[in-house]
């Protein structure tokens, strides 16, 4: 399923080299909405991984941007005790 939403990017932080064959890099966009009248700002990390890490240098904080992404999740399992991790995974950004 691919969503997107625009807003302003908040923050952008340096490429993190995860493993030998996985890297990604996290970014923060702004969204402001109204809501019956009431105005709301809400913050949404995103990364992108591998290739696409480069992409966000084409971009400084402040401006406004569309980003395209998916949801993706994990289940995971430590010590007997189950977890789930969330990500939204940038895939283009104009």
């Amino acid at each position: 399923m691919s969503l997107e939403i625009k807003g302003v990017l908040a923050e952008k932080y340096d490429t993190q080299q995860v493993s030998e064959k996985f890297k990604k890099r996290e970014f923060v966009v702004e969204i402001k909405e109204e809501i019956n009248g009431n105005f709301y700002t809400n913050y949404a990390k995103f990364q992108l991984t591998q290739n696409k890490c480069d992409v966000l240098n084409n971009y400084q904080v402040g401006q406004n941007v569309t980003v395209s992404f998916n949801i993706k999740g994990n289940r995971f399992e430590r010590d007997g005790k189950v977890n789930y991790i969330t990500n939204l995974d940038c895939w283009k950004i104009s």
